[in-house]
């Protein structure tokens, strides 16, 4: 049994201490995720630490034993009973200054006697844990978690399939208002760098025009797309825009590099007004209305797409990442994060996790499913 590329796979000492944090924005099926790892854990006869406040909580070393019943009647609940922080071990604020406290983590996570410390979380999270492994040799094991669906190395995150179904009830609600008015709705999705939200629920919930990170917009192609549709009789359309979405001109400026370029980019998008930025699909919404003459009204989902009970599909699959964890830490084997490939449950090398993004690619099958159906993709207008 090994890892791929080579990956050196000898086991160390099976743990008998671990402790298990959340960290990152909330998404649904984090609690199931913990009852997963924790209950597995218990079942091992390892001792379960929780860890308040993501990496904070570890660093100010505010801990929780768990015990079975913690975790029991957890399982549907949104959220994460732990809590959860975005702060980063290396960069922390404390009090009135920002300071490394990446030894103060470590000697604590020592000083607890964790075999292995479980990390629940996006790609912050991946980095963050790799980061105190490599300082300070500590073990770690992550399971992949964000509504976004971007990290990499899995097939899924849990989550997204929870986030999925919100956005997609959204969608079709907005279907009825978009009808009854003859209107252009525009409903702004999460995904900052990576469109997988907007696209599934986009074709789930039948868009008409989908806008992601990873295909730069031309404002005029979805403006002619429109019109058509009004021209063979369909009065009403329905947007779905992730955040990240830019057009061709913002994208050129973004590819010349780094912040500088987004710090430019948003003063063109605000014509040099810093204090207040316009939201994505409120630019979009009036540009549309300027260049069709189209009604059009904006709806942003925010954080509801994050909230809730998690759907069936993320509570079997925090279970089965989560039990799967625990038979990797009764197994030694660490510093891995638990990726979904196919029907299995399988451990990655946590180095070729962080740092990398996983991007809805140009030719990937749902982008060709959407345009199959007619779905302008903000490049060109579809027939």
């Amino acid at each position: 049994m090994g890892f791929e590329g080579g990956f050196d796979m000898a086991r160390k000492m099976r743990a008998r201490s671990i402790g298990i944090l959340t960290s990152g924005g909330d998404c649904p099926g984090l609690n199931a995720a913990i009852r997963g790892v924790a209950k597995a854990a218990l079942y091992h006869g390892m001792k379960v630490i929780g860890v308040m406040d993501g990496f904070r909580g570890l660093v100010e070393n505010r801990t929780v034993q768990i015990e079975d019943q913690h975790v029991s009647g957890i399982l549907t609940l949104g959220g994460t009973f732990l809590g959860s922080s975005r702060d980063k071990p290396y960069k922390m604020k404390m009090g009135d200054k920002v300071m490394d406290m990446t030894s103060v983590a470590i000697a604590n996570a020592k000083r607890l006697q964790l075999d292995c410390l479980v990390c629940l979380g996006g790609g912050g999270t991946q980095k963050n844990a790799l980061h105190l492994h490599k300082e300070g040799g500590i073990n770690v094991l992550t399971l992949p978690k964000t509504i976004d669906n971007d990290v990499a190395q899995t097939d899924v995150s849990f989550g997204f399939d929870t986030a999925l179904g919100i956005a997609t009830e959204a969608i079709d609600r907005l279907h009825t208002t978009a009808t009854s008015h003859h209107r252009v709705i525009v409903c702004e999705l999460m995904g900052h760098s990576a469109g997988w939200l907007a696209l599934g629920a986009g074709i789930a919930g039948g868009a008409d025009v989908i806008m992601i990170p990873e295909i730069p917009y031309n404002l005029e192609a979805v403006a002619e797309h429109l019109r058509n549709r009004r021209h063979h009789g369909k009065r009403f359309s329905i947007i779905a825009i992730a955040e990240g979405a830019v057009s061709r001109e913002e994208a050129k400026l973004l590819a010349k590099g780094g912040k500088p370029a987004r710090m430019k980019l948003e003063t063109v998008i605000n014509n040099g007004i810093h204090l207040v930025r316009e939201p994505m699909s409120s630019r979009v919404a009036r540009q549309i209305q300027q260049l069709t003459g189209l009604e059009a009204r904006v709806t942003q989902l925010g954080h509801v797409q994050r909230g809730g009970t998690p759907s069936a599909a993320d509570r079997l699959l925090c279970t089965r990442l989560g039990t799967k964890a625990g038979q990797l830490l009764m197994d030694g084997v660490y510093n891995v994060m638990v990726a979904v490939r196919g029907d299995e449950c399988v451990p990655v090398p946590l180095a070729k996790v962080a740092g990398f993004t996983k991007y809805v690619p140009a030719n990937h099958p749902w982008v060709k499913t959407a345009r199959l159906v007619g779905t302008c993709m903000g490049d060109v207008a579809e027939a």
